[in-house]
């Protein structure tokens, strides 16, 4: 790992290199021509309403409601859990020191050293009670803003310090109440907003303290480090080996990176673990066996462990998500149906998915694995559990997995309800899709089956396993190709890895020369396919330029002539959001050119094709319907969205050209993959994978990256991130082999 991580692609940190200034197609191969030759290779929020329908919690509050839940419920286990921390407690030296600093914090006892304070207990919340019944979804609307009179006197603050103006609404909202007061106070808070950078947060300070801003300041070491963590979760970490921690730390001109990473963790910012290895030659701090020790022991055997340092939110989730899971595993399902039942469903079924079937018969959790062609085997077990009287329910990662999964649930021949049995993963958590809530605050279901769980980050994770009842059971299915979460975390991949239930590897391969294309980029291999349709067309460029006109003529003219599939179905996806070929610029010349308009509306148009960010690491794709005074319309998936017009610039991007993370859990019938060259840095094995995948029909592939596309497929795989899901599943649940 590298001492500054890098954030997760949908962060907008990951730039293409800076352009070269687009200019007139050089000569080539017309996209037309190669389609033709068949070239191969490897709701309105505000709405009218009765006074009933004016008080249901919108999506995002709901969402939120459940997090708050969630968090409380994580706060009383922690609570009961009683004597003194296990981990850590034969550690010598700082990380001991460390330890036992977290734990008089925890405690309330007198702190260890004269450098750590007891931090104030933070306030708790008041949990909504659960939703018991059904809510059908409804129209989605932002959280609201900060209030003016708050971003009024922020703005004052920030004037003062030299910093934007336009900084004022999200230091607002991060900081919250007092945020004026909490600035001055500390002017590195500033750090807490997304996108500032030390730094800049150092220039704010010195405008603001003047000759008190100083490198050695706590309040900035504090501050530094959280930031780093904060970098680290953005880009898939929930905790960060101290080693990591402190170098980067010292990069930043953190004059003592251990005092201050002591000084984070006394004052609650961050906490503080150490975790079992079995790997031989792990790092140099070591856990002895102290009852060998009290025997006179010479001999004894060092057992290796890491010391990790995480911000609280995930390392709680994490421990919440192990303990549900644990629970999962540990308990006997609820006796749905006869033994024989299920085999009589298991043979209708056939082939893998009657594997499937027999492994949730007997097991809380199971996972499955395979691409596109394999879901129609959660289908078949979808309706399987429906036939024998259990209440089962499928969620996908976004509206478009849910919508294409609920065609296979239809084809599956699912018994009739009078409610859906598919809903999105963020639906189900609020209450806006799925079956509601018991009396306990459990979702009231008895099997739930996950798509995309690659893109599970350990939060959700967390959210979903604590929402099942005692007896339920919950099946993990996914492509184990993908990439992984926004969010931090690689849970099914940590899962697939610790083998504690059994794991269904689908044998339906995804049909065609897409299907045999994408399959080989799986186990690193980008072969050149037979694609007599033209499913698989390569379009070389030579520069940005080219690559932006050859995207563009695909799109517009190329694909729907030669391939018949229309512009608004089909999707370009790129490495980035920045350069001379990432998504902002290839979203300018799309709209211009397919539809143009004077942009009224912070830059957007009724028609254009949107992608709505409800919340980090959620893409609704979609398209404008109309602006007014109440915001931006947009469609997303058949909903209304209405998104106030102070948060359209946050949240809201066009959508002709997305990412491959913004893209993940959807697909199309045509996708222009777009490799400019300065983009070499940014493929690798995944990213390939995924943005390939997306295409149904059609892959046009824009190459501009000659020999290095084939070399991330072979050699660069999906970049490590530091979780402690294994560690922590390790004590509870025995391996299953």
């Amino acid at each position: 790992m590298s001492t500054e991580p890098e954030p997760a692609e949908d962060a907008e940190a990951t730039e293409v290199a800076e352009p070269r200034t687009p200019g007139a197609a050089a000569e080539g191969t017309a996209p037309e021509a190669a389609v033709a030759e068949g070239a191969t290779a490897p709701e309105p929020a505000t709405g009218e309403g009765d006074a009933e329908e004016a008080k249901k919690l919108s999506e995002a509050e709901a969402e939120l409601a459940a997090q708050r839940l969630e968090r409380e419920r994580i706060e009383r286990r922690k609570a009961e859990k009683q004597g003194p921390i296990p981990a850590g407690t034969k550690l010598s030296g700082k990380a001991a020191d460390l330890l036992a600093a977290v734990r008089a914090v925890e405690s309330g006892e007198k702190p260890v050293a004269a450098v750590f304070s007891e931090p104030e207990p933070a306030p708790r919340r008041t949990a909504p009670q659960p939703r018991q019944q059904p809510v059908s979804a409804g129209p989605v609307v932002a959280p609201a803003a900060p209030a003016p009179e708050n971003i009024e006197s922020v703005t004052r603050v920030l004037t003062e310090g030299g910093a934007p103006d336009a900084l004022a609404p999200q230091v607002a909202a991060a900081l919250g109440e007092g945020a004026d007061e909490q600035l001055r106070a500390d002017p590195w808070q500033l750090l807490r907003v997304a996108g500032v950078r030390p730094e800049q947060a150092d220039g704010f300070a010195r405008a603001l303290l003047g000759a008190e801003c100083a490198p050695d300041d706590e309040r900035r070491g504090r501050a530094v480090t959280v930031w780093l963590l904060e970098q680290a979760a953005l880009a898939g970490h929930t905790a960060l080996e101290m080693p990591a921690l402190t170098a980067a730390l010292a990069q930043r001109a953190v004059p003592d990176p251990d005092a201050a990473v002591q000084d984070t963790i006394a004052e609650g910012d961050a906490l503080v673990f150490q975790d079992a290895l079995d790997e031989p030659g792990a790092p140099a701090q070591r856990e002895r066996d102290p009852k060998a020790e009290a025997e006179g022991d010479d001999e004894v055997e060092e057992r290796p462990v890491r010391v990790l340092v995480g911000l609280e939110r995930y390392a709680l989730a994490e421990e919440s998500l192990a303990d549900g899971l644990a629970r999962l595993v540990n308990s006997v399902p609820k006796e749905d149906g006869s033994a024989a039942d299920w085999e009589q469903a298991a043979a209708a079924a056939g082939g893998s998915a009657a594997e499937l079937i027999r492994a949730v018969a007997g097991h809380g959790l199971v996972l499955h694995t395979g691409g596109e062609a394999s879901l129609a085997e959660p289908a078949l077990l979808l309706g399987a559990a429906r036939g024998l009287g259990l209440r089962a329910w499928a969620a996908a990662h976004g509206p478009v997995g849910r919508d294409r999964f609920a065609a296979q649930v239809a084809r599956a021949e699912v018994p009739e309800s009078d409610e859906p049995a598919v809903a999105t993963v963020a639906g189900l958590l609020s209450g806006a899709e799925g079956p509601g809530r018991d009396a306990d605050g459990a979702l009231d279901l008895d099997l739930l089956v996950v798509l995309d769980a690659p893109q599970l980050d350990v939060e959700t994770a967390a959210l979903l396993t604590e929402s099942l009842a005692d007896g339920a059971r919950l099946v993990l299915a996914g492509d184990p190709a993908v990439l992984w979460s926004v969010g931090p975390g690689r849970v099914f991949a940590d899962l697939l890895a610790a083998r504690i239930c059994p794991q269904i590897a689908s044998r339906r391969p995804d049909p065609g020369p897409l299907g045999e294309l994408v399959s080989g980029i799986g186990i690193g291999e980008l072969n050149q396919v037979e694609a007599p349709g033209k499913e698989v067309v390569i379009v070389p460029v030579r520069d940005a330029g080219e690559a932006v006109h050859r995207t563009v003529q695909l799109v517009a003219d190329s694909v729907p002539r030669a391939i018949g599939v229309p512009a608004e179905e089909t999707q370009v996806i790129t490495p980035g959001h920045g350069g001379a070929v990432g998504t902002r610029a290839l979203n300018v010349v799309l709209k211009e050119r397919l539809n143009p308009g004077p942009g009224r509306f912070g830059g957007f148009d009724p028609g254009d094709r949107i992608a709505y960010s409800p919340a980090p690491g959620r893409t609704l794709p979609g398209r404008v319907v109309k602006a007014d005074a109440d915001g931006l319309h947009l469609s997303c998936a058949g909903e209304a969205v209405v998104v106030p017009q102070d948060r359209v610039e946050q949240s809201v991007r066009h959508g002709w050209a997305l990412t491959a993370h913004q893209a993940v859990g959807s697909r199309w019938p045509a996708v222009v993959v777009v490799l400019p060259g300065d983009a070499v840095q940014v493929l690798s094995r995944p990213w390939v994978y995924t943005a390939f995948g997306r295409a149904d029909r059609h892959l046009s592939v824009v190459h501009g990256v000659d020999q290095a596309l084939a070399r991330a497929v072979a050699e660069i795989p999906a970049k490590p991130r530091t979780t402690r899901l294994p560690a922590l599943l390790a004590p509870q649940i025995p391996t299953a082999g």
